[in-house]
């Protein structure tokens, strides 16, 4: 009597399927760790630095910046992000600020992300001797924004001062599906720029700016 050929049990599948999981798992407790990591406030109000960096791209990160530079948190302010064509006069004038004084003292860029910030940021800084800034950008995109800051300016005193959209819910942000999808967006490029600073470090090490 012949026995029937037992059915082989993919055994490559499942240990492919089990390692799924296991990364799901692991990029899930990673995202909850990552969306602690967005502040709450502004930690540190009061230290006076070189300069305020705001990013542009987000409700009142502008008016934060030139609240914080009319209050002499800094001598200069450099806003980064600002598409081609826009004077500083015209930045003002849309703040809805009286320019005088605070004209000479701003600067702008025309990066178009995160990578481009912390770039032109560094060039800015390099050339007036700077080592120190207050970073103004949403609080969701802080923990992200630090990361590329910290790596191009190693050397640079970074202090977070984040701004807190209306429409981004940061209690029980899991239950909100637009703040969950915009962690979710900002934890996997965080992953990324992670990913990406450490591959550099070891291919292309960085070399510091000629002022």
């Amino acid at each position: 009597m012949s026995r029937r050929p037992r059915r082989s049990t993919p055994v490559g599948m499942g240990r492919l399927l089990a390692m799924l999981v296991i990364v799901v798992i692991i990029w899930g407790v990673g995202l909850f760790q990552f969306a602690d990591t967005i502040p709450l406030k502004v930690e540190d109000p009061g230290t006076r630095t070189d300069a305020i960096v705001v990013l542009t791209g987000g409700s009142g990160r502008l008016d934060e910046g030139l609240d914080l530079l009319a209050r002499d948190l800094a001598g200069q302010l450099f806003v980064s992000g600002v598409y081609h064509g826009l004077d500083v006069e015209r930045l003002v004038q849309i703040s809805k600020r009286e320019p005088e004084g605070l004209e000479p003292r701003i600067g702008i860029g025309n990066a178009v992300n995160t990578v481009g910030n912390a770039a032109e940021t560094r060039v800015w800084m390099a050339k007036r001797g700077f080592t120190s800034l207050r970073l103004v950008t949403g609080a969701y995109h802080m923990p992200r924004s630090l990361a590329e800051f910290h790596f191009f300016m190693p050397g640079v005193e970074v202090i977070p001062n984040p701004v807190f959209p209306e429409h981004v819910k940061q209690k029980f942000w899991w239950a909100w599906p637009g703040t969950a999808s915009l962690i979710v967006s900002e934890y996997n490029k965080w992953l990324f720029a992670r990913a990406r600073h450490w591959v550099t470090s070891l291919f292309a090490p960085r070399r510091p700016i000629v002022k």
